[in-house]
């Protein structure tokens, strides 16, 4: 790879350009995987942290969103000054006519993890809807829907946060569900409707199984379909009346939140999570293209390349516990080669040789498993 000609592309960093005018400073762009998200702000620090955190937010809500690899144009973000901001909230979330999605976010010396993630949350949801339908004015990001999101994001990113969201559950009783469904921007603040709704997401999810019932739903909430009659024709035949769709929810809601266990991925979400973090792309002239982990760690000396690394390697070790049981050995291969960037080739090479050899078998065996679960069901 010659380093000369190459832009670093990778998931913590994708590029930055700096430059200063007559005018003023001018901001800094970080952009996270093509497609994605792209972070513009007068604070290059400041820049940088929010695209990992907006990388960090697409890994976990690839499968419940399903995300595809990348939209046609990234979600424009823009860090405003506090001493420049004129909106009364602490973001906003635009989807323009020609379907550019951007949201703009207050930005200080202290500004909240949460918040972020719901700009981040509320803008992706936006984005998803303009891929649907286009911009039009009857989209909608469901306020239950981004709180259950924000909470699937911190409980999967940090397990004791699950355990945490469980114990105070406990002391709840479940809020209606046509309260949680048509809970509107307007209302208050309600902690027992943020909890309620995390709740719903992974009911919902449960529910649906194999089948697209879930994904059904998630399409006509973001066309603004009213929600209470979206949910019956997603989910025909659970419930025939409002006291059984009562029923049905409620009796979801104390078996999800009893459940002792980790938040794990399903197979499929940790294959994608952890191709995304072994894969490397660099841009040579106008053409982009993927580098092998070996070739990656070859320059991890290089400062851009450092920074990626020692991002990857924190985002893997959020990842680990929630990893499928297929694809955790892989992680830890892929962990020890992140691990040893700057020892000599022959111990470089072992560890990705150890990586590439787990990653082989665990989607062998994920292939394999889920042939046999097709054939039993069509039997």
């Amino acid at each position: 790879m010659n380093h000369a000609r190459a832009l670093w592309v990778g998931l913590a960093l994708a590029f930055a350009v700096v430059r200063a005018s007559a005018a003023g400073p001018v901001p800094v762009t970080f952009r996270s995987a093509p497609g994605r998200f792209e972070v513009a702000a007068i604070d290059p620090t400041a820049a940088q942290a929010v695209t990992t955190r907006a990388e960090d937010g697409w890994r976990w809500l690839a499968a419940p969103l399903g995300l595809p690899e990348a939209f046609s144009s990234p979600v424009f973000v823009r860090l405003v000054p506090a001493a420049e901001w004129r909106d009364t909230g602490e973001f906003r979330v635009v989807a323009e006519a020609g379907g550019v999605v951007s949201v703009r976010l207050r930005w200080g010396e202290v500004v909240s993890e949460s918040v972020v993630q719901h700009a981040l949350v509320q803008a992706l949801l936006m984005r998803i809807a303009v891929a649907r339908y286009g911009a039009s004015e009857r989209l909608i990001a469901p306020r239950w829907l981004e709180a259950a999101c924000v909470g699937w994001w911190q409980t999967h990113a940090d397990a004791a946060q699950l355990d945490a969201l469980k114990q105070e559950t406990a002391r709840l009783a479940p809020p209606a569900l046509a309260d949680l469904l048509t809970w509107s921007r307007t209302a208050k603040e309600s902690r027992e409707l943020e909890l309620g709704a995390m709740w719903l997401l992974v009911f919902l999810r449960d529910e649906a199984g194999r089948t697209e019932a879930w994904s059904r739903l998630l399409e006509r909430l973001l066309g603004g379909e009213p929600p209470l009659p979206a949910l019956a024709a997603s989910f025909s035949g659970r419930f025939g009346s409002d006291t059984e769709r009562e029923l049905w929810w409620q009796t979801g809601w104390h078996q999800v939140r009893r459940v002792r266990t980790l938040p794990t991925l399903e197979a499929g979400e940790s294959r994608a999570a952890l191709a995304e973090l072994a894969r490397f792309v660099v841009a040579t002239g106008d053409q982009d293209s993927v580098a092998p982990l070996r070739v990656i760690l070859a320059h991890a000396t290089e400062v851009t390349v450092d920074t990626d690394l020692k991002g990857r390697a924190a985002a893997l070790g959020r990842l680990l516990p929630a990893l499928h049981p297929f694809y955790r050995n892989a992680g830890l291969a892929l962990a020890e080669a992140l691990a040893v960037p700057g020892r000599a080739a022959g111990a470089r090479d072992v560890r990705c040789d150890a990586f590439e050899r787990e990653w082989r078998d665990a989607t062998e065996l994920e292939a394999a498993t889920t042939a046999a679960l097709d054939a039993m069901e069509k039997r």
